[in-house]
């Protein structure tokens, strides 16, 4: 086994920059193609008169997408399955938040649960999605990863998302119980044959960010619309982007559930990985 190199080659920089970009943007061939369909849709539907109702396009849409990303094998059927889950939480999440008040879909559709169309669902399955693609794509494993203990927290987040409205919000608290289960946990990469690091805790931040960035594209299309966003647009608040990063361990853990079942979670895998490198 080849020894471990401290420090990265900085010549290399360039190049794993521009592999780790396209790597990511293959990660993202889901959220990319959800985000296209809201974007024709936004300007097809108001241009021209459209038999069927935007999200009702919209829902066949996704339900193709998703489709064809397994018969092409981009997604297992037991990866299918979690993506699934998480498109049901989400869907259960928005139908109480939608009642709420919290946001609106003002846009047509007869496709609806409690006033929710339901290709919203897939919104959240994309980020499942994403998880996934990262896991093989980026030969992806984590190291010092307690479960349980995060699979509980991350049960907690998404509980604080309903229960907030009557007691008081304790996502603060579940944050940093949160940074204590994962200290210690570093998720490990590939990129261009080298081997890199991070903290598990900045990875969820990274997508909890990126998420928000999303957020902000999608209401701009409007998907769906914050009651300050009715009359005229403007940027999703940035405390939103606390709640993506904590609901992204939710999303991760139903995904690790698959990972560790097939074997490719824990540890490092030096049999699959060509020269160890510490970013």
């Amino acid at each position: 086994m080849a020894p471990r190199r401290p420090f990265t080659d900085l010549r290399l920089l360039p190049l794993r920059f521009v592999q780790f970009v396209w790597l990511e943007l293959q990660c993202c061939m889901f959220p990319i193609a959800v985000f296209l369909g809201l974007a024709v849709t936004s300007v097809v539907w108001a241009r021209f008169d459209v038999p069927i109702a935007r999200y009702d396009a919209l829902l066949i849409y996704v339900v193709i997408v998703q489709i064809l990303f397994v018969a092409f094998r981009l997604e297992t059927w037991r990866e299918l399955g979690v993506i699934c889950v998480f498109h049901v939480l989400g869907l259960a999440l928005e139908i109480f938040k939608v009642s709420q008040g919290s946001w609106a879909y003002l846009d047509a559709g007869v496709v609806r649960l409690g006033g929710v169309p339901v290709f919203s669902g897939f919104m959240y399955a994309s980020v499942g999605s994403y998880i996934c693609q990262a896991f093989r794509r980026f030969n992806l494993y984590v190291d010092c990863f307690r479960w349980w203990q995060v699979s509980g927290l991350a049960l907690a987040v998404y509980v604080n998302f309903f229960t907030h409205h009557y007691i008081v919000d304790m996502r603060w608290v579940i944050a940093a119980a949160l940074c204590v289960a994962l200290r210690g946990s570093t998720v490990r990469f590939t990129v261009g044959g080298d081997r890199y690091r991070m903290p598990t805790v900045l990875a969820f931040v990274l997508i909890g960010f990126f998420l928000w960035v999303a957020e902000n594209a999608a209401t701009f299309l409007n998907a769906w619309r914050y009651p300050d966003q009715e009359v005229t647009w403007q940027m999703v608040h940035v405390g939103k982007f606390g709640s993506w990063a904590l609901l992204v361990t939710l999303s991760f853990v139903l995904v690790a559930a698959v990972k560790a079942k097939e074997g490719v979670l824990y540890g490092d895998g030096p049999a699959r990985v060509t020269r160890a490198k510490v970013g």
